[in-house]
């Protein structure tokens, strides 16, 4: 069953140490979380201190909540988040993005490093994620709904907010940067994949593959909120370069790309109404 109380709790408590109501939340995957830097005046709270908050056990991932000011808005940053493989259930995998919504917070920035498929990317460069295929079979909202966040059956057309993908179009233009599109795979690792299954998801029409994100959306989704994803090409996937495959790359490539992902950022929450 899921725990809505102990949603509330974690939601009361976060308000006890700011003096913020945030009006973006954002997710920061691998390798990214320096954007975190970037925020001012901020409040800082240990995923460790938060009441039923799961803890990231990932390098890459610094486990802690910092709200404060980018560029005029007020947001609230996951500086870490948590993965199906590292053991939690999808109900902590997405504690965090319900916490957000009875924080009031509608609007949602995703970011993940992915392994990249089509063979003319390169790592380092920024995916517009415009929608996902969930190839783990698991549904955050299976079992019991609740109703306080949303219906028994969301829709998922649009669960990446089509005016949010225009206005990342726009800022990625505006600044120069090559912005990629395409469609993320959500597969369960924690072993990276196959040649075999990077090819099938080719066929697919996948062009990123990775181990999160997906049930954050579907849940964002089912709450209502307004979501845009990106995703850093960490590293080829496998099979498309004659090398293996290891977490290294990936956050070697989260500080290559640092400059340009935290413009990018800063742009879209500048612009972000």
């Amino acid at each position: 069953m899921k725990d809505l109380a102990g949603l509330k709790r974690a939601a009361d408590y976060i308000l006890s140490k700011t003096k913020y109501n945030p009006q973006i939340g954002m997710v920061l995957g691998s390798g990214l979380g320096v954007l975190a830097e970037e925020i001012e005046d901020t409040d800082v709270i240990d995923y460790s201190d938060i009441p039923g908050f799961p803890v990231s056990t990932v390098e890459g991932h610094a486990g802690k909540l910092v709200i404060g000011m980018l560029k005029g808005k007020c947001v609230l940053v996951l500086q870490g988040r948590f993965h199906y493989y590292e053991g939690y259930d999808m109900d902590k995998v997405v504690f965090p993005i319900r916490v957000m919504l009875l924080l009031g917070i509608k609007n949602l920035l995703v970011t993940n490093a992915a392994g990249g498929i089509p063979r003319d990317w390169d790592p380092g460069d920024l995916m517009l994620i415009t929608d996902h295929i969930n190839f783990t079979a698991v549904n955050p909202l299976r079992g019991e709904n609740i109703s306080d966040f949303g219906p028994r059956f969301n829709d998922m057309s649009t669960a990446y907010t089509p005016v949010l993908q225009d206005m990342a179009r726009e800022v990625s233009s505006n600044l120069g940067i090559t912005l990629r599109e395409g469609v993320y795979v959500f597969m369960g690792g924690p072993s990276f994949e196959t040649p075999a299954e990077i090819r099938m998801v080719n066929t697919m029409g996948g062009h990123a593959v990775g181990m999160s994100t997906v049930p954050e959306v579907v849940v964002a989704a089912h709450g209502g909120m307004n979501v845009l994803g990106l995703s850093c090409i960490s590293n080829m996937a496998a099979g498309i370069l004659d090398q293996p495959l290891n977490h290294q790359e990936v956050i070697d490539t989260g500080k290559m790309v640092r400059e340009k992902f935290l413009s990018l950022v800063k742009g879209l929450v500048n612009n972000w109404d």
